[in-house]
């Protein structure tokens, strides 16, 4: 496996107050998607954590060498470090960092809140998932890229240009438990969600305001696509985070 990160994709860490907060990027993407808003954060005070997870932001054959239970792993042990120097963390996710999100915040009772940006939470079509298995027998293993989707003009995420089949497949599985668990969320949640996405269909968001069980305001973006943190919208992604997070932390 290649250690060699792509310039920009790098992981962002940055101390600040005992308020912690955990960023997590989406599927075949990488800190790069969210380095602006982890950068708000920790302008803000708060000590920010955006690890890089494993098999992102190097080669699609480095994450074919991995799935859920390595992403999952990798946001558990960021969420348990960061407590370690913090009173109270809250949780920030894209996409398939939402359904990371959820995940922690189903194993993690004492989070402190929850954003949640386009994010990934419930299994996908029967369909869908089974010309996945087709796919997959027939020998395909990688499809066509499912990054960069922008509304705004020259803004440009640095993802992967192929999707690997097999991550998408233990993705899905993976999300199968986050799905079944979310009633069981009960911290505070903002949830951030583009009425044009065309990457994650918008149910995800409504049924995920519908299942928590803890106080819940849904957003809607009105100017951007999939990639909300680097779109149109970014601005209102970083100040309605930020006002979550103030009230959440008492700050």
């Amino acid at each position: 496996m290649t250690t060699s990160i792509m310039p920009g994709c790098e992981p962002f860490s940055a101390s600040g107050s005992r308020h912690g907060v955990l960023v997590l990027h989406g599927f075949t993407g990488n800190p790069q998607s969210m380095r602006p808003l982890a950068e708000a954060l920790a302008n803000a005070g708060y000590t920010v954590e955006l690890p890089r997870l494993p098999g992102h932001g190097t080669t699609v054959e480095d994450m074919m060498t991995t799935d859920w239970s390595d992403w999952s792993a990798a946001a558990d042990a960021a969420y348990e470090e960061l407590a370690t120097r913090c009173d109270r963390v809250a949780v920030v996710g894209l996409s398939m960092g939402g359904g990371l999100t959820a995940h922690v915040a189903e194993g993690h009772p004492d989070v402190a809140g929850l954003v949640f940006i386009n994010a990934l939470v419930k299994p996908p079509a029967p369909e869908l998932r089974s010309g996945l298995d087709d796919l997959l027998a027939a020998g395909v293993e990688t499809m066509e890229s499912i990054g960069s989707d922008i509304k705004k003009e020259g803004n440009k995420e640095a993802s992967y240009d192929a999707t690997p089949l097999a991550c998408a497949k233990s993705l899905f599985d993976g999300i199968d438990t986050v799905w079944s668990r979310l009633s069981e969320i009960s911290a505070p949640t903002l949830i951030l969600s583009s009425r044009e996405d065309h990457v994650v269909t918008s149910d995800n968001s409504e049924d995920l305001a519908r299942t928590v069980t803890g106080p819940v305001e849904h957003v809607w973006l009105e100017d951007s696509y999939h990639v909300a943190t680097l779109d149109n919208d970014a601005p209102l992604v970083e100040a309605h985070t930020l006002r979550f997070l103030d009230s959440v932390f008492g700050a």
